[in-house]
């Protein structure tokens, strides 16, 4: 109950400014947790997919693989499905990785939607909080001017003290998501790390397919020595 008394006493110590600081936070926080989910979903997603995939690609099952892609939901399907479309028409590696990466510049957007909005946050979080301390020492000080002399030192360390609460709320508020939105950047930059290796890997795996129906024709047509 006391924690409670003391919470209750901070923000009504803080101003009006308050306010727009606890907005700030319950936005940031939804979208902290939202983000952070759907990455983490998509990164298994991803894995499982290409866990899937692998078996056909090696087998050159191209066709039993883009059924596997079309059907998943994953972020990485969808760049996989591009470029097995691709490899039906394509004669040459680099038509299918331009397809790959048309489906990359695609995806990417939606890995990084709304998680530059947390910095954004912060930034607006001390400056609210600025600004509410600076409103109320410029009513502090009004209210000085006007007070009896002997108590203006006591009313403005008093003031000053109060109208400290909101830089600190904003601060409170703006270090936790400075903190989130490097980590959700670095785990959006993980996925796209690993679609660019996956890619990779799976243009390598589709060459290898093709230099080895390109060998057996060639033995098969070799002359046989006596």
């Amino acid at each position: 109950m006391e924690i409670y008394n003391v919470i209750v006493g901070f923000f009504k110590n803080g101003g009006v400014f308050m306010i727009p600081i606890v907005i700030i936070l319950a936005l940031g926080a939804a979208i902290a947790i939202e983000r952070w989910v759907f990455l983490t979903i998509t990164t298994a997603k991803n894995k499982a997919l290409w866990n899937a995939v692998t078996p056909h690609l090696k087998a050159g099952n191209f066709a039993g693989a883009i059924q596997v892609t079309q059907k998943s939901g994953a972020v990485i399907g969808q760049v996989m499905t591009y470029g097995l479309n691709r490899v039906r028409s394509a004669r040459r590696r680099e038509d299918i990785e331009q397809a790959m990466e048309e489906s990359l510049m695609e995806v990417l957007p939606r890995l990084e939607k709304r998680t530059h909005y947390l910095a954004t946050f912060a930034n607006m979080a001390t400056l609210m909080g600025l600004l509410g301390t600076i409103i109320g020492l410029i009513d502090a000080f009004t209210a000085v001017s006007n007070a009896n002399p002997a108590e203006k030192a006591e009313l403005l360390s008093r003031s000053i003290s109060i109208g400290m609460n909101c830089t600190a709320f904003g601060l409170m508020v703006a270090i936790p998501l400075v903190l989130i939105h490097s980590m959700l950047q670095t785990k959006t930059t993980a996925i796209i790390d690993s679609l660019e290796m996956a890619s990779v890997k799976f243009l390598n795996a589709i060459s290898e397919r093709a230099l080895e129906g390109a060998a057996a024709p060639a033995a098969a047509t070799a002359p046989r020595r006596v």
